[in-house]
């Protein structure tokens, strides 16, 4: 999902669940994963309500300002939510691809202003590794 360069991320999330395949070893695709780590931005009721709708287990952490609010309601502000904090160490592989996607300067400041060609680029980008990859394994 391309978006403007200043737009955030965090309003486009269902729409990019909707679009994930899950390739499995043998048939086709699934289009539910197991989990979903995300950052902080991320946690809002909607999201959070839509994978549980999926049965998806959410691995987002509690933004501090709302832990403090719900702690400040006492009994009223409900259980904290939980997350699996081993599955959220994990999300570092994709931010290191993003880090690594970013060294391109092009696409780290998003100079093209044409979305056919910075997707264009990302997809050089994403070859480039790729190939890297094969190589250094053999």
């Amino acid at each position: 999902m391309l978006t403007p360069g200043q737009a955030a991320d965090c309003p486009q999330f269902i729409t990019v669940m909707d679009k994930i395949c899950v390739p499995g070893p043998v048939g086709r695709p699934r289009t539910r994963p197991g989990a979903v780590a995300a950052d902080k931005a991320y946690f809002s009721r909607a999201n959070r309500a839509y994978l549980r709708k999926r049965r998806i287990k959410a691995v987002i952490p509690e933004k501090k300002d709302q832990a403090a609010n719900r702690r400040k309601k006492g009994s009223r502000g409900g259980r904290p939510v939980g997350y699996a904090s081993d599955l959220y160490k994990e999300r570092n592989t994709v931010e290191w691809c993003f880090q690594k996607i970013k060294t391109w300067r092009c696409l780290a400041t998003r100079y093209d202003k044409a979305s056919e060609s910075y997707e264009a680029g990302l997809y050089l980008r994403g070859s480039v590794m790729w190939l890297k990859l094969l190589t250094s394994t053999t």
